[in-house]
């Protein structure tokens, strides 16, 4: 798979549609998964960084709107930026906007309870957009 193949699977799996049953294949309103576990249902699992370097360069202008938010990290808090930035405190707005709640950690983490708002199908059940691979030795390409 290469890099442009690998955005478009990342926005297929978390781009939200008008009322259908395709809903049921994207991250539900109110609920947040993780960068590693979009990466598991690419087919990547050790690719979660790439997961989050193509939601850094989503566009705001894509049609129906990306909801980068849903996105946090396996341990449940929300990536910071850097130093300087607003963008963990932006994620954590438009999460609360949803219903979602996100607490401030011990250290001044922000985080949200997974068990509560988790959404973590399992690979292989909802539809990344993608061909499956051919089973190796079934003569495809010769």
């Amino acid at each position: 798979m290469d890099s442009a193949e690998f955005h478009a699977a990342v926005c297929k799996i978390l781009k939200s549609t008008t009322s259908s049953s395709s809903d049921l294949h994207r991250i539900p309103y109110q609920r947040v998964t993780s960068y590693g576990h979009v990466a598991k249902l690419i087919g990547m699992p050790s690719y979660s960084r790439h997961v989050g370097q193509a939601l850094k360069f989503l566009s705001r202008d894509v049609e129906p709107p990306v909801p980068w938010q849903r996105v946090i990290s396996s341990a449940g808090t929300i990536s910071s930026r850097g130093p300087g930035t607003d963008g963990a405190q932006r994620q954590r707005e438009v999460l609360e906007a949803e219903g979602v709640e996100v607490v401030v950690g011990r250290t001044g983490e922000l985080r949200v309870d997974l068990a509560r708002w988790g959404w973590f199908p399992a690979p292989g059940t909802i539809d990344i957009g993608l061909l499956p691979l051919a089973p190796a030795g079934d003569g495809a390409g010769v």
